[in-house]
């Protein structure tokens, strides 16, 4: 669950602090409270609420409930925050009412009714706002699990499509004729490509160096098809070892490369793909001659969608009048 408050969300505490601000003036009033307790009662109870709300969103469900799943550490924090929110805010209220410190409570006494008091000022808004988060999560994966199965049948589409196949045989058709060796050579990493097609088909990420195995022996197809109009360069700044990928994702970036560019006499369509410690990027430089080939993989939108399921990044695109980039997150699995 996404635990960060989106415009929604406030929209949600604004409408309850709110309505909440007029409940508490109209008590105070009937009761004929004095002017300090409207000052320091009603400001503090909605100030103390929203502050517990920001700590429970943005650090301790995502610091002891999603990143690691500890139990006892979050509801020894979880207390610990309402007690002490509980504490100023029953303080505060105390003064304001002008008390005699001489009937403040006992310690344990005073703990309780701070842990009450913190429990019973953020509990109701905490309630409503996690019963949003939940439905709106149930809604996403919803969503994200029919575009998945779209995205299982794109895939398929693209791994036995038949205008790939038919193109590498012209090409090995060609090469047996006038280059035997490098014919053999074409047809071990286009079995390289095909066999890691059908042991990669239900797994969602792979290991960074498999899929650069697989880009490579995918640049090799591409070259010996095209010749000299594609160049594809890698610059390793990194160790890849822990580092994962989406299946297919840089193939599916790379075929996007070839499929929308076309070179013209000597001007080649370079690509440079970049390894960096989080992210990976391939540039490529733009071709004025825009192919008009339809795309069967999985595309870069999918390829968002994908990320949406597997990360809290997504891929960045951007574009010039002659580049183009995308930065894809590089996924390290936790080992805890």
């Amino acid at each position: 669950m996404n635990t960060k408050l989106n415009r929604s969300d406030y929209i949600l505490l604004c409408i309850f602090y709110t309505i909440l601000f007029l409940i508490e003036v109209y008590n105070y009033y009937q009761v004929e409270s004095n002017w300090i307790e409207y000052l320091v009662d009603i400001p503090s109870t909605i100030i103390l609420s929203f502050v517990v709300i920001i700590l429970f969103m943005y650090w301790l469900i995502p610091t002891y409930l999603v990143i690691r799943t500890q139990y006892l550490l979050f509801s020894i924090f979880g207390i610990l925050v309402l007690t002490i929110a509980g504490m100023i805010e029953f303080t505060a209220g105390f003064w304001s009412g002008d008390n005699d410190w001489s009937e403040f409570p006992n310690w344990h006494r005073f703990f309780v009714l701070s842990l009450l008091s913190g429990a019973d000022s953020a509990g109701i808004v905490f309630g409503l706002l996690l019963t949003k988060k939940f439905y709106e999560g149930q809604t996403e994966i919803a969503k994200i699990q029919k575009q998945q199965k779209e995205n299982e049948l794109k895939l398929l589409r693209s791994q036995l499509d038949p205008h790939f196949l038919f193109n590498n045989l012209n090409t090995l058709d060609a090469l047996i004729d006038s280059d035997a060796s490098k014919a053999k050579e074409y047809i071990n990493r286009l079995s390289l490509i095909y066999r890691y097609l059908i042991h990669t088909k239900d797994a969602e990420v792979m290991e960074l160096s498999e899929e650069l195995n697989l880009a490579e022996n995918y640049i090799f197809l591409i070259q010996s098809r095209f010749g000299d109009d594609y160049d594809f360069t890698f610059d390793k700044l990194t160790a890849i070892s822990n580092k994962f990928l989406p299946t297919g994702a840089l193939q599916a970036i790379l075929e996007n490369v070839v499929k929308h560019n076309k070179a013209k006499g000597t001007n080649t369509i370079s690509t440079k793909i970049r390894i960096e410690e989080d992210w990976l990027s391939v540039t490529n430089r733009k071709s004025k001659i825009i192919s008009t080939a339809d795309s069967m993989g999985t595309g870069l939108e999918n390829l968002k969608l994908r990320y949406s399921l597997l990360s809290n990044e997504t891929p960045i695109i951007t574009e010039s009048e002659i580049e183009f980039k995308i930065r894809i997150p590089i996924i390290t699995l936790s080992t805890t």
